[in-house]
């Protein structure tokens, strides 16, 4: 089952550790990636991006420096497929972990959202 599931995470970031953290409490066995390292495509957002039911505004580290150095004004100025293109090029710009199942795409860790895909029950 650890191939069905793929976190791209940050082993710096608090928010990844809780999510993956989680994941090992309930025994759910996944592939992680490091986001920096190896970002997501724009292959892989064309599809996750829909997937994941959130706009690619959603998608954006808003509290990273990536983004800051950015800018606001240029990142409300830019479009979504360009937006794509800067995620695919700098993992760090991208909200984190990203969780790929084979049936939903997450952004950020929300507990409730990983319950809704792992429910204790089913373990």
């Amino acid at each position: 089952m650890s191939d069905d599931i793929l976190v791209l995470a940050y082993s710096g970031c608090d928010t990844c550790k809780k999510a993956l953290k989680w994941l090992e409490a309930r025994g759910v066995s996944y592939k992680t990636r490091p986001i920096v390292d190896q970002p997501p495509t724009v292959a892989e957002l064309r599809q996750w991006i829909p997937q994941s039911g959130v706009s690619v505004r959603k998608w954006l580290n808003t509290s990273g420096q990536s983004y800051r150095a950015l800018g606001k004004e240029q990142v409300d100025a830019a479009s979504d497929a360009e937006l794509v293109e800067w995620l695919a090029k700098d993992g760090k710009l991208v909200k984190r972990p990203v969780l790929v199942t084979k049936k939903a795409v997450t952004v950020g860790f929300k507990p409730e959202a990983y319950e809704a895909l792992f429910p204790l029950h089913a373990s």
